[in-house]
């Protein structure tokens, strides 16, 4: 999977395909991509290349900027991240209008995951590029693993963009540049 993630998204960039936005279903992993960001964006954005990492937060995002994703500019590709829930809260069956009745003995997750799918049905059908994660199991070893996966398709993608994925040339600058000012 981590070799044709790589391949998929050089394919991406190839095709002038720069922003790889995360599509995130789960509020506790919003530090998670933040990190994701920084990695993806420090490591790659050298010598006019790179990708530019942009994290949805779903639901809200998917009544902000999800038309824009569907419908307007080419130059995305999109992994979906999704962390099924054991439980989580039911909606309150006598707050709903007879017009949501499908809603109905449905909790928070089921809606959630119901969205997912619903979205990458209408990027398939769409014929947008994607990718998919789901979590079965919040733990350690899993955020180890993504860790790891995200840490080496970085590594990956910058030896096959010819960058070094290890340093932060222009970062260093603005570092050099505060200390003058302070100094």
């Amino acid at each position: 999977a981590l070799i044709l993630n790589v391949s998929s998204t050089l394919y991406f960039i190839k095709k002038k395909k720069f922003n790889s936005i995360i599509i995130n279903y789960d509020q506790a992993s919003e530090n998670l991509f933040k990190w994701y960001q920084q990695l993806i964006a420090e490591s790659l954005g050298k010598h006019k290349k790179g990708i530019l990492p942009i994290v949805s937060n779903m639901p809200k995002d998917n009544h902000s900027v999800m038309q824009l994703y569907l419908d307007g500019f080419e130059n995305n590709f999109f992994t979906f991240f999704y962390v099924k829930e054991q439980k989580s809260n039911k909606i309150n069956n006598n707050t709903i209008l007879s017009s949501q009745n499908f809603l109905k003995n449905k909790n928070l997750s089921e809606i959630m995951y119901a969205q997912k799918n619903a979205t990458e049905n209408v990027f398939k059908k769409k014929d947008i590029p994607f990718r998919s994660f789901e979590i079965y199991k919040r733990n350690e070893k899993t955020l180890g693993e993504l860790f790891c996966f995200f840490i080496l398709e970085t590594i990956l993608l910058g030896q096959s963009m010819k960058l070094n994925p290890f340093d932060q040339p222009a970062v260093e600058l603005i570092k050099k540049e505060t200390k003058k000012i302070l100094i």
